[in-house]
């Protein structure tokens, strides 16, 4: 099944579960409703009507679905994006922004929050109502399915839960929660018409309430859809939109150079160098979309020993590390997670390298002559090459490092539990998010098995602290303490790397991929 006039583009190759395209990696949402995107190439920046635009995606194969709650890839994202809405998305410094959702109120226990909804109509002309948003949710929450957002709405007592008018929810949560609105923007937390799910229609004719309408699917190959006249924040400029899938870099950015497509998503920083500024296309740079860094476990030998774990710290180059794995498309990190957004803790000092401290440390750790296992993979752009560096870095504080590359398709499930000293890379998302997700000690996904009770209480602490100031002071008590003894290194935040045509505008030049203004296609439109 090849279509005729996108030749090339169609070559086999999935993406990993888990790898460069997922969102399991990298989120695994950037301003408010309203905003104005960064405008790419040339031009007087006024909105123009009409036109099809085109763009290449890496894609999940023949399995592909429009089914927005099992949205897993940027390609599914992106889609679900066109066809639907969430109550609430992540601005660029990832805080929750209003879609759906009105406004949002809390009691003082912050564990009923009253949720007002916008007057929205889904593609069918039918009002989008409390009734929709509490089906969506619990066709999420449903224990026999496997939903993506199905964690994130955990906090919810969706039994508890109802509606207290035909556009207001009162939400009853298990706990106090005042990052609730997280909850709302919550990756893949969509809203769908009541009893959408149960016709089997998302593929066939799926309803939204979002920017555009399905025309046609087909799945592994192109997705095009028309422009919603009726969208509750203003037609899209565009006529239409396609999505047509190119799994490999090559064949999305040879599609654009030769006019088969005007959007070319995740190119590699070699690509972006070598066509940067040459006037044939435009590439877009969206900073700190990704966290790069190693995750080192701390309740195992030798890292369950924090001088080591400093050691470490202090052998790292940060540049050297971002200039040779990322190509120089990234700034160096501070090992800390989430830097630019919402209450990141940026008046710690930068970290340097210092050798004679670090071996000075492992001395004192009797640690010399330190020998340690670094697994890495090609799953992720970057990670073999920082592999060696890092293993060259260390060299020069007497520690042996051993590289050992493992399997893409189950590199991130082999280093969950595995091991000592993993190369890690993660996605935007709000850094209580992070914490809850890596950090607690019964996160599911805590890498470098970081489990302190005191840590815990304090992020519960955090959670059920009304006042935004103090909140942040809390958080930046924690952040204090990962800077001392966490264990992710995290050495730097690569740029996520997009190509478009000249004449394509209205692109953001400022959300993280998974924020709001990421693949935006109603705000861009042809010149």
């Amino acid at each position: 099944m090849h279509d005729e006039r996108f030749p090339g583009l169609h070559r086999r190759g999935f993406l990993a579960a888990t790898g460069a395209a997922s969102l399991g990696a990298l989120a695994l949402t950037g301003c408010g409703s309203g905003s104005t995107a960064d405008t790419g190439g040339e031009g007087d920046g006024k909105p123009t009507k009409g036109g099809r635009l085109r763009a290449a995606f890496a894609g999940g194969g023949a399995s592909e679905t429009l089914d927005p709650h099992l949205a897993n890839l940027f390609a599914d994202a992106a889609r679900a994006k066109a066809l639907y809405d969430k109550l609430a998305d992540y601005g660029a410094d990832l805080s929750a922004q209003p879609r759906l959702a009105e406004k949002w109120e809390a009691n003082k226990t912050l564990d009923r929050w009253q949720v007002t909804l916008r007057k929205a109509t889904f593609h069918d002309g039918k009002p989008v109502t409390a009734a929709d948003v509490l089906y969506s949710y619990r066709r999420i929450a449903d224990p026999k399915q496997a939903f993506r957002a199905k964690a994130s709405l955990e906090p919810i007592d969706l039994d508890a839960s109802r509606s207290t008018g035909e556009r207001s929810i009162e939400f009853v949560l298990k706990r106090p929660t005042a990052e609730f609105p997280n909850v709302l923007a919550a990756f893949g937390a969509y809203i769908v018409p009541e009893n959408a799910g149960e016709s089997g229609s998302f593929d066939k004719k799926p309803i939204g309430s979002g920017p555009f309408r399905l025309v046609s699917f087909a799945p592994g190959r192109s997705a095009v859809f028309r422009r919603n006249d009726d969208y509750w924040e203003g037609a899209p400029h565009l006529d239409e939109l396609e999505f047509v899938v190119a799994n490999e870099e090559s064949a999305r950015i040879n599609a654009l150079l030769g006019g088969q497509v005007e959007y070319a998503h995740e190119l590699n920083p070699t690509t972006a160098r070598a066509h940067e500024g040459k006037g044939q296309i435009e590439i877009v740079r969206l900073r700190g979309s990704a966290m790069q860094g190693f995750a080192m476990k701390t309740d195992r030998a030798p890292f369950d020993d924090k001088r080591v774990r400093e050691a470490f710290f202090l052998i790292a180059d940060r540049k050297e590390l971002v200039d040779g794995a990322l190509s120089g498309a990234g700034v160096v990190g501070n090992d800390l997670f989430g830097k630019g957004y919402e209450y990141y803790a940026d008046g710690l000092p930068q970290r340097e390298q210092d050798l004679d401290k670090a071996r000075a440390l492992l001395k004192q750790a009797g640690a010399e002559n330190l020998k340690v296992t670094l697994d890495t993979s090609a799953v992720a752009a970057g990670f073999t090459e920082a592999a060696s560096i890092f293993r060259d870095q260390a060299k020069q504080a007497g520690v042996t490092v051993d590289v050992k590359a493992g399997s893409k398709d189950s590199y991130w499930a082999d280093i969950l539990d595995n091991g000592t000293l993993c190369c890690y890379r993660s996605g935007a998302m709000p850094i209580e998010a992070h914490i809850s997700q890596r950090l607690l000690t019964d996160s599911t996904t805590n890498a470098t098995k970081w489990q302190h009770k005191d840590f815990d209480a304090l992020y519960q602490q955090a959670q059920s602290t009304r006042d935004k100031t103090e909140r942040a002071a809390i958080y930046e008590r924690m952040q204090r303490r990962l800077y001392t003894e966490g264990g992710f290194l995290i050495w730097g935040f690569a740029d996520w790397i997009l190509g478009t045509a000249r004449k394509v505008k209205g692109v953001s030049t400022k959300a993280p991929a998974n924020t709001l203004d990421w693949a935006r296609f109603d705000k861009v439109w042809l010149a």
